[in-house]
Parts: structure tokens; sequence; C-alpha cells
């Protein structure tokens, strides 16, 4: 592995893609530290620290600590995340964006500027209910976490936070164009991982206080090697599908005839499901949260991590788009044919409508096993808190964007030193990079 790094030293424009991202990935971090004018930060960082545990403590990991400071990138990127999935749906309902989706390049950016523009409009509607919320938030001590509220606080905070958002995904798409890709889940990943000297600090301080005994710690690090490894066991499984092709004479030239497999993995979607179930509970939860009215809190209370209700929501949200998206990014149809075309067979399967059935089947038990898998990863963080005071949201969506988004950026990086005949960071194999 030591010999691949070593290699990216002889690719000149890898270099500069790794470089072009670190900076921009420091750009989103100074900022996530620059305040919102009209801020009691004091104040701010009491309230958090009283309902660390809440749905407020997930929105400000995804924000990386944003939002605790509600600095100009306090609402991350998941207003362009929900602005993403209401587009997906949407491009199965609506036949403009279904067939502006089959249009190419052309088609990817009118969906890409419809983004945009969704992005901008949830940001100024979040950004609309968090002023208000803020308003109405005081700290433990009953200080008002608003210096002077009113409609020019309102409107400073709804244009402050909007630009912000805008900025953070102008950010992700040079990454992604310029930098060495992936850009909106290396944000959200520099979010999370920043975070870990800040745990592992209030995890000592609370051995020192006897708060947590230490032989819990050295169990919470045995299950963290294990889980940790279970998420890359399971994030580069793969069910092999065996592709048989006949032979065929051109000429005087004998083509196919050779066997290779076709790979579905066990956790088709990635992360894109717990992201989608976590932005869509986080926006009614968040808005809920910031009301003073007695439904409203009651929502809030339901809607609160480790609660039964939550977990019940969540899990029944990661469930539907792991079905959603293994079916928008994998049509068993569409690979069915094309496998026909070119000559090709599932041994025992006769091509074409049995074929795609047969995928179908396959993909559908994968994608099952996958939701489950997910579902577990992601539910533990609650258990973790609520029932064992753990100082941080250890696995879950976090740990899942951790490990994706790293094997993700090992793979296009060996995949730009194998293009340039380099051998990559593994001498036997290559690195197994989700499928996006």
């Amino acid at each position: 592995m030591l010999d691949g790094f070593s290699n990216i030293q002889k690719v000149p424009e890898l270099q500069k893609r790794i470089l072009l991202t670190f900076l921009l990935l420091a750009v989103y971090r100074i900022g996530a530290h620059v305040p919102t004018p009209g801020i009691d930060t004091a104040a701010l960082s009491a309230f958090f620290e009283q309902n660390k545990g809440s749905l407020l403590g997930l929105f400000d990991m995804f924000a990386g600590g944003a939002l605790s400071r509600l600095s100009v990138f306090a609402l991350g990127i998941m207003p362009y995340i929900s602005a993403s999935i209401i587009l997906q749906l949407l491009t199965v309902a609506v036949p403009h964006l279904e067939r502006l989706s089959k249009e190419g390049e052309a088609g990817r950016r009118k969906i890409t500027q419809y983004t945009r523009y969704g992005t901008v409009l949830l940001s100024l509607i979040q950004g609309f209910g968090i002023a208000i919320g803020l308003e109405n938030m005081a700290g433990p001590t009953g200080v008002s976490i608003v210096i002077q509220p009113g409609w020019w606080f309102r409107i400073l905070t709804v244009i402050t936070l909007t630009a912000g958002t805008a900025f953070i995904m102008w950010l992700g798409e040079q990454i992604t164009e310029k930098g060495i890709g992936n850009g909106i889940s290396l944000i959200i990943f520099a979010g999370i991982v920043v975070r870990g000297p800040e745990a592992i600090v209030n995890t000592f301080r609370l051995v020192a206080s006897g708060e947590m005994g230490a032989v819990f710690v050295v169990l919470l690090i045995v299950l963290i090697v294990a889980v940790v490894g279970t998420v890359v066991f399971v994030e580069s499984g793969q069910r092999r599908i065996p592709i048989q092709y006949a032979k065929r004479v051109v000429g005087n030239k004998m083509y196919g005839g050779q066997t290779t497999h076709l790979p579905l993995k066990v956790n088709t979607a990635g992360v894109i499901p717990p992201i989608f179930a976590s932005s869509i509970i986080m926006f009614p939860a968040t808005i809920a949260n910031f009301i003073p009215h007695p439904w409203m809190k009651e929502v809030a209370n339901i809607l609160m991590p480790g609660r039964v209700g939550y977990e019940l929501l969540f899990i029944a949200f990661i469930v539907f788009f792991c079905y959603f998206y293994t079916a928008v990014t994998f049509n068993p149809v569409e690979v069915a044919d094309n496998i026909k075309k070119y000559g090709g067979y599932v041994p025992g399967i006769r091509p074409g409508k049995k074929t795609a059935e047969y995928m179908d089947d396959v993909l559908t038990r994968l994608t099952f096993s996958g939701a489950i898998y997910v579902s577990a990863v992601c539910v533990l963080p609650s258990i973790l808190i609520s029932n064992f005071n753990v100082p941080f949201y250890f696995g879950g969506t976090a740990l899942l964007i951790v490990v994706g988004v790293a094997l993700d950026t090992a793979g296009q990086i060996e995949t730009h030193l194998l293009t340039r005949q380099y051998e990559g960071f593994m001498k036997k194999g290559r690195i197994a990079a989700r499928r996006r």
C-alpha cells in the first residue's frame, strides 16, 4: 500500500486533483466556524449541550458541527440532498423529467440545474424556520439565543444560511469535476471525521470522572473494530451471476466463447438510503422542535432518536429507499437485453425475459438483505446513546458514509493510477469501490 501512495507522486495531474480537494475541504471547514450575525454563541452552545442526544445533534453531525455554532454553513448540504431526493422521485412520476434523464449529458445538466433551484428554495424555507425557532429558544439559564429578534434578523439569517448552502453546493461540484470526485460525499465525510478528536476527548473525560468504566471503553473499542470490519466486508460483498457468451465466427476469426460474471452488490444503494431517510425525517422534526406549540413539541418528542416511533419510521424509510434507489440505478430488463444483444446468456436461464426475471429475483433478495444490514447499523447509535451514554454518534449513517466514501475515494485514486500503468494501493486485487 505504501508503494501505491508513492506512485501518486509520479502523476502530476492526480497530485493537483488531491491538493485541490484538500484546499476546498479546508475552505469548507473554515466556513463552518464563521458565525451568523445576531446570535449569542454561548447560549446557543449551552442549548445544544443540553439537547445533544436529540435529533438536533444528528443534524449537527451532518453539518459538521456548524449548526451548534450557527455558522454560515449551518444548513450544511442537507437541502441539496433533499432536493436530489425530490427530483429522483419526480423523475419516476413526471414524463418530462423521465425524458431528460434519458437524454445523456444534456439531460443530466438540466436535472442538475433543477436540483440547484430546489436547493435554494428549500434553504430559504429551512433558513426562515430556523430564524423563527431561534427567536423562541433560550439557553439553560433563560438567556435568549437571539440578541435582537425581529424581521431584520430573520431576513439576514435566511440570506446568510441560503448563501452558505449554495456555496457548499458549489464546493461539492468543484471537487467532483476538478478534484478526485464524490464532492458532496466528501463534504459530509469531512464534517463527520473532524469531530472524531472531540468524541475521543469526551470519552476520556467521562472515564476520568467515573461516569464511564474503563472496561466498557475497551468493549466499545472492540465493538467499533468489529462493526467497521463488518461494514467493510458487506460493502465489498457481491453476488456474481455467471454470464456465458456463445462462440461466433466473423470472417476467418472466431469470437466469444468466454465466461464472465455480472457483479450485484449486497448493498447496491450504498449510503443513499440512510441519508435520504435522515433528510426526510429531519425536515419536519427540526421545524417542530423550533415551534413553541404543545402539539409540535409532541411531534418533536416522537421524532427524537431513541424513541420507538423514530426508529420504526427511520427503518421504514431505509427499506423503501434501498429498493427505490436500486430500481433507479439497475434495470434488469435493460441489462438482460444488452446481454442477449451480444450473444450472452445465464447458464440454465433462457435469454431475454426469463433472464430479466431471474436477475430481478436475485436483486430483490440481495436488496432485502442489504436493507436489513443498513437498518441494523443505523439504529446502533441510538441504542448506544440512549442506553450506554456514549458521547458520540458511532455507527449508523456516519459510519456508512465514512467507510463508503473512503472506499470510493481509494478506488478512484487507484483507477487514476491504473490508467497510467502504475500499481494501485493493493498488489493483489483491487479496492472494491461502491457503485453509485
